[in-house]
């Protein structure tokens, strides 16, 4: 499924939350402000109304019935570079941890501001788009006819974001494969978190230190962990030798 963000306007939010009251609010506000809204109350809903059309970004309950809100980020960003931002009433920050580990880009808690609400979406579609251009342009850096990367055994094809091992795909979140990309083009070199925080998709401000360990977490997980080298207060080295 290829949800992304559109070049035309509105925008397209959807708003999954079991309470009507929620929804309604959330609906009424974000289509005043020129938004066009989607609604569901779970997984089920969330799932038929992002599979019949395009949707930009997913305002996510956490406390839903049936299937919860952070089994589905996890599901959601594993087939989708669509925006998620949770939302709960709970205030605990190993939700907030474990969502970021999920697959979301941002968290609030209710009671919320709508207000603030909005500036964190304005915020979120903004920083996707930049992603997506900065993306653009680390293929633009190969040859037109070079789209592919060897390092260590591994396999990772630029234009069709498939990292291989053998004969095994090895499947690659959105900002994953940023972040693979990014240090595949600077080797053994030693990579700040700010600046490896410009080519992935989760920047919210808040948590920009925090969510790149969370990815290269993820990533030692899928490869080999020594590939990935941590230099205590400046950043991350990528220890594999490129094109062997």
């Amino acid at each position: 499924m290829a949800n992304s963000i559109a070049h035309s306007t509105p925008h397209t939010v959807l708003v999954v939350d079991d309470e009507a009251v929620i929804r309604a609010r959330l609906k009424g506000y974000f289509e005043k402000e020129g938004y066009r809204v989607l609604e569901a109350e779970d997984g089920e809903q969330m799932w038929y109304e992002f599979g019949r059309q395009h949707v930009d970004l997913v305002m996510l309950d956490i406390n839903l019935p049936g299937v919860d809100g952070l089994s589905l980020a996890r599901e959601l960003r594993s087939r989708s570079d669509v925006g998620i931002i949770l939302v709960t009433g709970r205030d605990e920050a190993i939700d907030k941890i474990i969502g970021l580990e999920m697959g979301a880009d941002d968290y609030v808690t209710k009671p919320f501001e709508l207000r603030e609400l909005l500036v964190r979406v304005k915020n979120l579609l903004w920083r996707i788009s930049l992603v997506k251009k900065a993306e653009q342009a680390v293929i633009e850096q190969l040859d037109e006819n070079d789209d592919v990367i060897a390092f260590e055994g591994y396999i990772l094809e630029l234009n069709s974001r498939k990292l291989k091992h053998g004969d095994e795909i090895i499947k690659l979140t959105k900002a994953e494969f940023e972040l693979l990309a990014t240090f595949t083009l600077h080797p053994q070199q030693v990579l700040s978190r700010e600046r490896l925080m410009q080519n992935t998709s989760h920047r919210n401000q808040d948590v920009n230190d925090r969510t790149i360990d969370v990815i290269i977490r993820r990533l030692r997980n899928k490869l080999n962990p020594e590939l990935f080298t941590t230099i205590h207060g400046e950043g991350y080295l990528f220890s594999a030798k490129v094109g062997e």
